[in-house]
């Protein structure tokens, strides 16, 4: 249990359909492990259950039924939530639902103000998290006056601040242009690699679902897929059925063999492309 970051065990999430009062099931009795320094990555269409999986984990939304464990705190236990909030921070879709402060620094010192960590220990802290994701130049700065993915990473600083093990992220470059989602990606790859940090990143784009160690698939509130990255990306068409894209390089690789040219049905990246090409 000691390597483990975030346990489920048979979670079930229903909810009242706002319609006509039906009882609707977001996630079926599912047990998942997410390990210590983990990157996982969940992917799904909308409505398969993903995000209400990722509040789970973080404590937001309590299961029906079963269990959700973080660093084996029960996220029932009320007394523990804001330690459980510490060890599994959580950034969402859109950055300005989640900055409050009118001055970037001030942003990132609300998380441990409200832990009553003390002041000097804050403004380390503050420092560290803007630098960490490349924005410690900004902290003086308005939030406002930043791109959306300048104004994401100031909101993952916010997170970093109170040190947390994990972050879940969810869809949190929907909102992003390209270059944003590129500031985002490489933000998120660097907590992993260099600060050790478990990520679990709940996304429906294929290229950021490539680097992760692992990838759940998810289909109306179950486990659809589970694999490496080569893994999934492999059955093309079973992706396809699940209502996903792959890789637009996984799909030029596969159409490539449906037209007789011999090569591998796990490419990634463009570079192992060129290379089997070559």
């Amino acid at each position: 249990m000691d390597d483990i970051m975030i346990k489920t065990d048979k979670v079930t999430y229903e909810y009242k359909s706002n319609i006509d009062d039906s009882v609707q099931t977001a996630v079926k009795d599912l047990s998942i492990e997410v390990k210590k320094g983990e990157f996982l990555v969940i992917l799904g269409h909308n409505g398969s259950g993903k995000s209400t999986l990722a509040k789970m984990m973080n404590g937001l939304l309590l299961p029906t039924r079963g269990e959700v464990y973080v660093s084996g705190m029960n996220t029932k236990d009320e007394d523990k939530i804001w330690d459980i909030r510490s060890k599994a921070g959580m950034v969402f879709q859109n950055p300005d639902n989640q900055i409050v402060a009118t001055i970037v620094e001030e942003d990132v010192a609300f998380g441990p103000e409200n832990l009553g960590v003390p002041p000097k220990e804050i403004r380390k802290r503050v420092d560290e998290a803007l630098s960490t994701v490349e924005m410690l130049e900004y902290k003086h700065h308005a939030p406002y006056l930043l791109s959306g993915g300048q104004k994401q990473r100031v909101a993952i600083a916010g997170i970093l601040s109170m040190n947390p093990e994990c972050i879940i992220f969810d869809e949190p470059t929907a909102m992003l242009d390209p270059n944003g989602r590129k500031e985002v990606m490489g933000t998120i790859k660097k907590l992993n690699k260099d600060e050790g940090k478990t990520i679990v990143l709940i996304t429906h784009y294929m290229d950021e679902a490539v680097k992760a160690d692992r990838i759940l698939v998810m289909s109306d509130g179950e486990i659809a897929l589970e694999g490496t990255p080569k893994e999934i990306f492999r059955q093309v068409e079973k992706v396809k059925e699940l209502g996903l894209d792959v890789p637009q390089v996984t799909e030029l690789a596969y159409e490539l063999r449906k037209e007789g040219i011999d090569i591998r049905n796990d490419v990634l990246s463009i570079e192992e492309l060129v290379d089997l090409l070559c």
